[in-house]
């Protein structure tokens, strides 16, 4: 009966004990929910800043792969925490403000109305900035001799683009190049899945097509030259943590550890990055990983 009663004692000692740990384990403020968007680059940033929480002792949980359009949403529903955004986006997508072109200038505004809309903050943003661009096949850019912009609407009765159909809308898009640049008088213009772009321009079926400027496949410069925008009229789109503010009050070390991987990326590195898994195809968590290592 002694024996009874002591293993019951011990028993209910242990249940209560494990009732404890789990208790306290739940109710720490330590997990954090990092959400991204449905594209590489976005998979590959929450994920260093899913290594960089974990490495700061807090448990994470990863909600991948979700639409741009309601991911913000997602955000001040309390559904995610945090998750890595786009100064450019904020502005003009969310925000639905007025054209910035100046970086400091536009990081300031969405810092500041985020905080007073959606009570959620930009942690610091990064030199990696994935924008609007425009790629041109490498050899019809050295035969022409077009490496800019103003380059471009010289030359554009002589090029074929690969329209993507909504770009030619888009108050960001080619509209607003041509009020600054002047009218893009293409040879030819047709619409083609974003998909296919660069295989358009590999089999010589264009000459240019719009660009995000840290796709991947803009590592291979011997085929693809991304042009550049010397007049400066396409608004930045710098990659930035945006996070609940009760989150960040609550966890205030949170910002430490993710402004020091913010703060490695800029867009030569971003693009590395997403070619190791567009291009190479390899698993963007590993990416994730390796880069994180080096790093540290």
């Amino acid at each position: 009966m002694k024996k009874f009663l002591v293993g019951v004692i011990g028993l209910a000692l242990t249940l209560s004990l494990a009732a404890c740990g789990n208790k306290d384990e739940n109710s720490s403020g330590k997990n954090i929910r990092v959400g991204t968007k449905d594209f590489t680059e976005n998979l590959i940033v929450g994920e260093l800043y899913s290594l960089a929480l974990e490495d700061a002792g807090y448990k994470v949980e990863r909600v991948p792969n979700i639409a741009g359009s309601v991911i913000h949403t997602s955000l001040i529903n309390d559904e995610i925490d945090l998750y890595p955004e786009y100064t450019g986006t904020g502005l003009l997508t969310i925000l639905k403000m007025d054209l910035i072109t100046d970086p400091q200038k536009v990081y300031d505004t969405v810092k500041e109305e985020y905080d007073k809309q959606f009570n959620v903050t930009w942690l610091d943003y990064s030199q990696a900035n994935d924008g609007a661009g425009l790629v041109i096949r490498t050899d019809v850019s050295k035969e022409l001799g077009i490496t800019t912009i103003t380059d471009l609407q010289k030359h554009a009765s002589e090029l074929r683009f690969a329209s993507q159909g909504e770009v030619d809308q888009r108050e960001d898009g080619i509209p607003v190049l041509e009020k600054v640049y002047g009218k893009l008088d293409w040879k030819s213009s047709k619409v083609y899945d974003n998909g296919l772009k660069y295989e358009i321009l590999k089999n010589n079926e264009a000459d240019v097509a719009p660009a995000y400027t840290t796709e991947g496949q803009l590592v291979n410069t011997d085929e693809f030259t991304l042009l550049e925008d010397d007049k400066q009229v396409w608004p930045p789109y710098n990659l930035a943590p945006v996070i609940r503010n009760e989150v960040l009050e609550e966890n205030p070390e949170i910002a430490e550890a993710i402004n020091k991987v913010s703060a490695t990326l800029d867009t030569k590195t971003i693009t590395a990055l997403n070619a190791k898994v567009d291009v190479d195809k390899e698993e963007y968590e590993e990416v994730a990983k390796e880069y994180y290592k080096s790093i540290k």
